[in-house]
């Protein structure tokens, strides 16, 4: 069984990214697939820097969020689009989760996993442009990232009061997303 790890690069309480990445991961539970659902924000860590690694070491959060990356086969990501680019959050949990421990094998949060992205957005486009970016990242940290992705735009229109995605043509994209990556996240890791 495929394990997957499924979050938002949103901080936002109400994020609509959130929203959208717990539908798909609907679909992919639906399909076989193990999917641990996590909120970035619980994940928080001072900003990257060399300096506050070597004083203070890892942080509790970021040292939380990388282990969970470890013991998962791939991830579901649902990013904000911030000025054509993925979230400063997501990058830093990023950043802070590529730093290699002593005896641990290089990039061995992202190394040979699976990523299936998509975005939303109240715009025309569904974030789509910061898509591209994310993509590039995650394929350089050595992760398999899923061709097909999602952008849902004027997602406001399609999330009910509660936050949960009510529109059902958006709920098929995203449980179609989901079952995606349990049977891509299965079949590269032959479970």
């Amino acid at each position: 069984m495929a394990k997957l790890l499924a979050f938002s690069g949103s901080l936002r309480k109400d994020s609509h990214n959130q929203a959208i990445v717990t539908c798909a991961a609907q679909g992919a539970r639906a399909h076989g697939a193990e999917v641990t659902i996590i909120q970035l924000v619980d994940y928080i860590a001072p900003l990257f820097s060399e300096d506050v690694e070597a004083e203070l070491g890892m942080p509790d959060t970021a040292q939380a969020f990388k282990q969970l990356l470890i013991e998962h086969d791939g991830v579901l990501i649902a990013s904000p689009e911030y000025n054509s680019a993925f979230s400063a959050a997501l990058k830093n949990a990023i950043d802070w989760a590529s730093r290699g421990a002593e005896g641990e094998a290089p990039l061995a949060a992202f190394r040979g996993k699976t990523a299936q992205l998509m975005a939303a957005s109240p715009g025309a486009l569904g974030g789509l442009r910061g898509l591209v970016s994310l993509r590039s990242l995650l394929g350089n940290l050595g992760m398999h990232v899923h061709p097909t992705q999602q952008a849902i735009s004027k997602v406001h229109t399609l999330i009910d009061e509660q936050g949960v995605v009510s529109d059902e043509k958006t709920i098929a994209k995203l449980h179609s997303l989901g079952k995606l990556a349990a049977e891509f996240t299965a079949q590269l890791h032959d479970k």
